[in-house]
């Protein structure tokens, strides 16, 4: 069954009132202050979730109790004054909460922009296997990539309030590691939260046509390869059109982990682009998914692109 296109939520006006929540780690109340300013710098009015800046009474690794997580992503969710919900952060914690989350309500609170990526990859394919609705891979509230990255800023500003201005996606940096073009619906994140994230209750089963997105932070080369050779083992890659890769922030000397990318996915016969620009890395674009894209990457040193195909709200 090849990846259908999932429900794209609306874009965002000024004056839109966006919920700021904590599914997983602790967020800095310094860096939570700054973002808020960034936020209302551009016309938006957040509103931080009642435990966004709690922290588990025993367990510090955690932002509050896995049911409070849980109760203040649904209730903004479900409010009908929130216009969109981000993440202030990712860490750990996410697996933890997103069964609590009751998605028949969710569902029927129709799609929301939901922002975030890292350990937010778990609800990113929550959303999408379980409601139906698209999300953006892309930078949160109180961390320093988007508190002081100006691209990475304008890409995220720019997905919220004029999607059609930011449908081709790629920065110079992006590289050939296997030509070619291919056409599908995007999904994905980060790689070692797919991985843990396989064989759960509601997990994907397949992701024939899709085109994956893939980056990730601290996983050295021969960890990286476990975790690109269990996605590999349980079928989660059979009949994927097409690899983009991000970061691989803090994951070694990148020459290692090149390697790893070439021999894990260089022998599925797809179009594979390194270092597109989004993830852990210096700069963070924004990338929808759920929606149909190109990814072009070609031989002859032109340049490397996602392009989606509809804008990524409408």
């Amino acid at each position: 069954m090849t990846l259908e296109p999932l429900a794209r939520p609306a874009r965002l006006r000024p004056g839109a009132r966006v919920a700021v929540v904590a599914p997983s780690g602790p967020v800095p109340v310094e860096r939570m202050e700054r973002g808020l300013d960034l936020l209302r710098g551009w016309d938006l009015d957040p509103v931080v979730a009642p435990h966004a800046l709690d922290v588990h009474p025993g367990l510090g690794h955690l932002a509050g109790t896995d049911e409070h997580r849980a109760r203040d992503l649904q209730e903004a969710w479900c409010d009908p004054s929130v216009d969109a919900v981000l993440c202030a952060r990712g860490g750990y914690g996410a697996h933890r909460m997103v069964d609590l989350l009751d998605w028949s309500a969710m569902r029927a609170a129709g799609p929301k922009v939901f922002v975030g990526y890292s350990d937010i990859t778990v609800l990113h394919e929550a959303f999408a296997l379980r409601a139906g609705f698209s999300t953006l891979h892309g930078p949160m509230v109180a961390t320093e990539v988007f508190l002081t990255d100006v691209a990475t800023q304008e890409a995220l500003r720019s997905t919220l309030f004029a999607p059609e201005s930011v449908r081709t996606l790629g920065l110079d940096s992006a590289a050939p590691l296997v030509p070619g073009t291919a056409r599908g619906v995007t999904f994905g994140g980060c790689a070692s939260l797919l991985a843990a994230d396989a064989g759960t209750p509601g997990a994907r089963t397949s992701a024939a046509g899709g085109l994956l997105v893939l980056e990730d932070t601290g996983e050295e080369p021969y960890r990286l390869d476990g975790v690109l050779t269990r996605l590999l083992r349980i079928g989660a890659l059979d009949g994927i059109s097409g690899v983009v890769c991000g970061s691989w922030e803090a994951c070694g000397p990148y020459a290692g982990v090149r390697a790893v990318l070439a021999d894990r996915l260089g022998g599925l016969g797809i179009p594979v682009v390194e270092e597109l620009g989004f993830g852990h890395g210096p700069t963070a674009l924004t990338v929808p998914l759920g929606v149909p894209a190109v990814l072009d990457v070609p031989s002859d040193g032109g340049r490397c692109t996602l392009t989606v195909q509809v804008p990524a709200l409408v």
